[in-house]
């Protein structure tokens, strides 16, 4: 009797090839966006401008590994939307802060 193998999905002397391709498209993703950071990081003079290229750069980033490592592409529209708009409120918040921040701190101590 000859054991034929073939290519049935429940048979456990099949392996499966690996589908790590994905990982390396996120991998290369979140490194090219990494150096983009450190080069506005780096060449730019430190103001509100760089901080906040900086901040929406950080932002893409947590985006990506959200949506990547944590399934929410795959998610209905809905839930996506309740995730995205409070948090794009929260970078409001916080670009408008660093601003008002650097206004105060010019026209508290430099008179």
């Amino acid at each position: 009797m000859a054991h034929h193998v073939g290519l049935d999905p429940h048979n456990p002397a099949e392996i499966a090839k690996p589908n790590t391709g994905w990982i390396w498209k996120t991998f290369f993703v979140l490194v090219g966006i990494t150096a983009l950071e450190f080069v506005f990081v780096f060449l730019m003079d430190p103001g509100t401008l760089r901080n906040a290229i900086f901040i929406i750069l950080t932002i893409f980033k947590a985006f990506f590994i959200v949506a990547e490592f944590m399934h929410l592409k795959h998610e209905t529209k809905g839930l996506i939307w309740t995730i995205m708009v409070p948090m794009a409120l929260l970078v409001w918040l916080l670009v408008a802060l660093i601003t008002e921040g650097s206004y105060i701190n010019e026209a508290v101590f430099n008179r």
